[in-house]
């Protein structure tokens, strides 16, 4: 450990950069993780459309049962 460093302090690690996920162009810490403010916005345009979507499985209702029966009038 350097003596300049307080007790206990961690040495800083360096930014590594990884690609855009739009383009693939090396990311800017500014709009991290993307490299600029288009891309930024390219994502979120395809949030807000809906392009991205987490997949779910549906299972039976939450105490165990189906939908109730029908009733015959």
């Amino acid at each position: 450990m350097n003596d300049n460093q307080p007790k206990g302090a961690r040495a800083a690690l360096p930014f590594v950069s990884k690609p855009c996920p739009i383009c693939t162009k090396p990311s800017v810490e500014r709009y991290r993780p993307f490299c600029s403010k288009r891309c930024a916005d390219v994502d979120l345009n395809r949030w807000l459309k809906g392009a991205y979507a987490i997949p779910v499985v549906e299972d039976e209702d939450e105490d165990g049962e189906g939908s109730a029966p029908e009733r015959e009038s």
